[in-house]
Parts: structure tokens; sequence; C-alpha cells
């Protein structure tokens, strides 16, 4: 046997190696969320209804007890993902440790991007959930994303099926083609991978939209006039002078430095805010709407709310009122503050943090 050959040897042991090292680490964390994630029952964050489908509800004080369970700590799971073939950690907003399910593969020899895509669409198409392709590029030392403009050779690939987002978990049909899918693919391609427990990721992925469910949060306030309806332009001005800016989708949008969207402001009919429109229309009624999962910093986000809604109140002569239509009082605007506070730190607690790329993926 000569050199080259003991060599290939080695290098082969040592790339199934660190796949099975990887696999079996997966394996254990999803056992370890599954047993240890979102264990309590989680009390309404706001209102009693929270839950996917709740937008718009106003505010009661209600005593809340728990006891929190953790997801694996993010410095540990980092360390272990360093730890296993030296790569670098995959990009979050495409394969996230928490948010997905990750399944690696090692080839042999260098596959063709074009390659394995038509190999993935022939099962892809079947599955609801996002899901991302990343290819180690050796030249750069970096992953790439994936597409089917992509042309170039990866000996390592990672694909990522997202568990949970606003339509739900990830059924127990698209997780089993997914993984089956990944298996058949690594088959045909000549690489070495692991597939982690189905049973296991289902319960993660349930565990995670249960929680996120419990979170998930749409609040609105309205403000409905008394007197003559507010002119266009003179909404416009209000609005824009407060630092809104009118989008595409009809409606008023403050936007952070990051670019995210931390409130809405939307007529209160069904006439939606156009550029075109906007100067010969009247209305009765704005609404003011805050997405709580995607805002950072929600109560200062709230705060500009209210601080916007002052000149809007006057300006209709009308008053600040709930989704039910009760007037909001400064002791009710204190406790939906609050509320936000104790439910994003919450979130936080369970490494969703709100505003963050994870937290944007899971409530989408």
């Amino acid at each position: 046997m000569n050199d080259l050959q003991v060599a290939l040897i080695v290098a082969g042991v040592a790339a199934v190696a660190g796949v099975w090292g990887f696999n079996k680490w997966q394996e254990r964390r999803q056992a370890q969320l599954a047993q240890k994630v979102f264990r309590s029952e989680h009390p309404d964050a706001l209102m009693g209804a929270a839950g996917r489908d709740a937008a718009e509800e106003s505010v009661e004080a209600e005593p809340m007890t728990r006891r929190e369970p953790m997801l694996p700590d993010a410095d540990e799971v980092a360390e272990v993902r360093a730890e296993v073939g030296g790569l670098p950690s995959l990009p979050e907003q495409y394969a996230d440790e928490i948010a997905d399910c990750v399944v690696r593969i090692d080839f042999a020899e260098p596959v063709s991007a074009p390659g394995l895509w038509v190999a993935q669409a022939r099962w892809a198409g079947h599955i609801g959930k996002p899901m991302s392709w990343l290819g180690f590029d050796e030249g750069t030392g970096s992953w790439k994303l994936l597409s089917s403009h992509d042309a170039g050779h990866y000996k390592v690939v990672c694909a990522a099926l997202q568990l949970a987002n606003r339509e739900g978990a990830v059924s127990d049909a698209e997780l089993s083609t997914f993984l089956d899918g990944v298996w058949e693919l690594a088959g045909q391609c000549s690489g070495v991978t692991g597939i982690p427990k189905r049973d296991d990721v289902l319960m993660t992925a349930r565990n995670i939209d249960d929680f996120c469910a419990s979170v998930d949060l749409q609040l609105g306030v309205k403000i409905v006039g008394a007197n003559e309806p507010l002119t266009g332009p003179r909404l416009k001005e209000l609005a824009e002078a407060a630092g809104l800016t009118l989008l595409g989708d009809g409606a008023f949008h403050y936007i952070d430095a990051n670019g995210l969207t931390r409130f809405t402001l939307a007529n209160i009919g069904s006439e939606t805010f156009d550029a075109d429109s906007i100067e010969s229309l009247a209305t009765h009624g704005v609404t003011l709407s805050m997405d709580v999962p995607r805002v950072p910093d929600g109560p200062a986000a709230f705060d500009a709310l209210v601080e916007m809604a002052r000149p809007l109140t006057e300006a209709l002569g009308g008053i600040l009122v709930d989704s039910q239509g009760s007037p909001l009082t400064a002791e009710m605007i204190a406790t939906i503050r609050a509320k936000i506070a104790q439910m994003q730190g919450l979130m936080a607690r369970q490494q969703i943090v709100a505003g963050s790329v994870r937290a944007l993926r899971l409530f989408s």
C-alpha cells in the first residue's frame, strides 16, 4: 500500500468520524429539546386569547406564574458546532440550530450544485416549510446558500428545514419527506450522513410552535373620530412628521435604523392609503398596529406608537380605543406596556429574542 492510498484512507476515516460526531450530537440535542423545551403551561401573554390567529386584542392585567423550561445554551451549541469538522457556524438566517432540522452530508468527491439541485427538486416541492441548502466553499472558507443558478462544486453540504412558522409546526409527512430525501440524495452521490430521530424532531417542532403561539400578538389600537373626517393630506403630513413612511401595502410604517417595521398606521375602513388616492381621501379613524414578536425593544416601540397617537387623536377630534371600542386610559396604556415587556422577556429566556433573525423566521 503506497503513501497516497494510506492518506486517502485516513482522510476518509476522518470525514466519517466527523459526520458521525456531528449527527450524534444533533440526535442528542433533539432528544434534549423534546424532553426539556416548553414543558410548562404558558398563560396568555396579552388578553388571555393570544394565538397565531389572535390580532388586535385589548389588555387585562393577570398574574403569571410559571416554571421556565430552557433551550440548550447558545454558547454551548456554538462550541459543539465548531468542534465538529472545524467548519465555521452556519448562517442563522438559513440554518438555525434551534429553529431548523439541520442535516450535514460529506461527499467523497465534490458534487456539482446543479446535480444536487435536480436531485432534491424531485421531493422538495412536497414540503411547505422553508428549506435551505448550504455548501461549504473551500476557496472562501465560508458557507454559501445554494440555488438553481449555482455552478459550484461542494464536498460538504448542509440541508436545513425550518421546524415552525405562523402556519404551524412542520408536519410528520413533510419531515419524513425531508429526511428520506436527504438520505437518498446522500446515497446517490456517495455521501456520508446521519439522520436525526424523526419523533424527537417532531416533538421539538411542536414544542417550539406551541410556545410561539402562546406569545404571538399583533397589538392594535384605534383612533375613532368624533368630529369632521381627517383629510388625506393632513393625515400624510402628521404621519410623515412623526417619521412614518407610506409603503405599497397601503399603510404608513415606522421603520427603525435596521429596516424593521416597529408599528403601522392604516385606515380604519376597507380603503387603503396609497400615493395616488390619499390626496382625495378622508377618514373617520385609523388603526395603529404592532407585531410584537417581530419588534425589538417592544416597550420603546409602544411608547412611539402612543406618542404618534396623540396628535392624530387631536386632529380627528376623536378618542383612542381598544379593538372592542373601549377608551384607553393612562392606566390601561401602562398595563399594555408592561405586558409587552413581560412577553418579550419570556421570548428572550427561550433564546427567541423579539426582532432577532430567529424571531423573524419563526413569526413569518
